[in-house]
Formats: structure tokens, sequence, C-alpha cells
């Protein structure tokens, strides 16, 4: 299979995912997502979506059960947007790397503080 069809369709399964997420779940326990990426196998058999959530642990746990609980839901809606064959199986899995880029920015952001606080503390 050609790999530019395999990343045009994970492009197009992450664009319609979000606005699926965004405009037809209405379950209460599904908190703010964020597709961060779509790994789509090469018999376009099998989708991995990776998601990121913004929250405490519970909120992230209550989300990806409504995820996975809406998968049926969510290919069925795919499968009238996409135009492929088989509509790939897909499974989501957590993706922390928002939160790591979170923590790091915080983490320079206070290296950056203690150095001005250094050179202000240097020319007194």
């Amino acid at each position: 299979m050609s790999s530019h069809r395999v990343a045009r369709l994970a492009e197009k399964i992450k664009r319609e995912l979000a606005k699926l997420l965004r405009d037809e779940m209405k379950d209460p326990r599904l908190g703010f997502v964020s597709i961060t990426a779509v790994e789509v196998s090469g018999d376009l058999r099998h989708a991995k979506v990776f998601v990121s959530f913004l929250g405490d642990e519970e909120g992230r746990k209550d989300s990806l059960t409504v995820l996975k609980q809406a998968t049926g839901f969510l290919r069925t809606e795919l499968s009238r947007v996409l135009r492929v064959r088989f509509m790939p199986e897909l499974v989501f899995v957590f993706d922390p790397s928002i939160e790591r880029g979170a923590r790091i920015a915080q983490l320079l952001a206070g290296v950056s503080e203690d150095g001005a606080d250094e050179e202000i503390g240097n020319k007194s």
C-alpha cells in the first residue's frame, strides 16, 4: 500500500474525528480531548488514535472509557464521510506528550526566572 495513501487517510481520520468529538459527542464525562496523531496500518484495517486530555487522572480515565464505548458510533459516522472499502478498527491510546510539553515549558519558565533574578543580584 502506498505510504502517501496511508498518511492521507490518517490525516483525514484525525480531522473528521476531531469534528465528531466537537460537534456530535454529547457525553458530559468526555472532557477536553485533543487528537494528537493517528497511525493507520499498512493494510488500512486498523487505526491507532492518540488522544490527550486536559484534567486530572480520573477525568482522563472517564474520557478514555467514553471514547472506547463510542468506538462503534464513531466508526459508523466516519464511514459516512470517508470513501474506503473497509473502515479501520479504531483503538484509542492516551498520549502524554502535551502534558510533558507543558511541564517542560513550566520548568524552562522557572529556570529563566531564576536566571533573571541572578543577573539582577549580580548588577547590584
